[in-house]
C-alpha cells in the first residue's frame, strides 16, 4: 500500500499564480527523487452537505473572501520511501539556494494542515 503526505491551506487569489508556479517547481523536485505522484488541487465545489453535519474546507480553513483552499498530496511507496524521498529534496540544491532562503510563501502557512497517512483502500483502474 502506498503512503501519502497530504496538505490542506489557504491560498489568496491574487497570489495564486504565484502559488502555482512555485508547486510546480516543487512536484518537479519531488518526482525527480522517486516520488509517485505529486498533485495541487483548488477547490471547486467547497459546500457543506447539510445532512453529514461536516464542515467545508473553506469553514475548516477560516477562509476568508478573496482566498481559495487548496488541498495537495504527494504519493510515495511507503513511509519509508517518503522519508528518502524527503530527505532528498532537503539537500536539493534549488531548496537550498539562498536566494530561497527568506522569500515569502504565496500562502497562508498559519492556515495549513498536514500529515502523513498510511494507505487502508487502494482501488486503482
Amino acid at each position: 500500500m502506498t503512503y501519502v503526505d497530504g496538505f490542506v491551506f489557504v491560498v489568496k487569489k491574487s497570489k495564486l499564480k504565484a502559488y502555482k508556479k512555485m508547486a510546480s517547481e516543487a512536484g518537479k523536485i519531488w518526482k525527480k527523487y522517486g516520488a509517485l505522484e505529486y498533485l495541487e488541487c483548488v477547490g471547486d465545489d467547497m459546500k457543506s452537505v447539510e445532512e453529514w453535519k461536516g464542515l467545508a474546507f473553506p469553514k475548516m480553513t477560516k477562509a476568508k473572501a478573496g482566498e481559495v483552499v487548496l488541498f495537495s498530496f504527494i504519493v510515495y511507496k511507503s513511509r519509508k520511501h517518503r522519508d528518502k524521498v524527503n530527505a532528498k529534496v532537503m539537500k536539493d540544491p534549488v531548496v537550498n539556494d539562498p536566494k530561497n532562503k527568506d522569500k515569502p510563501m504565496p500562502f497562508e502557512i498559519n492556515k495549513m494542515a498536514y500529515g502523513g497517512f498510511k494507505t487502508v483502500v487502494e482501488e486503482r483502474n
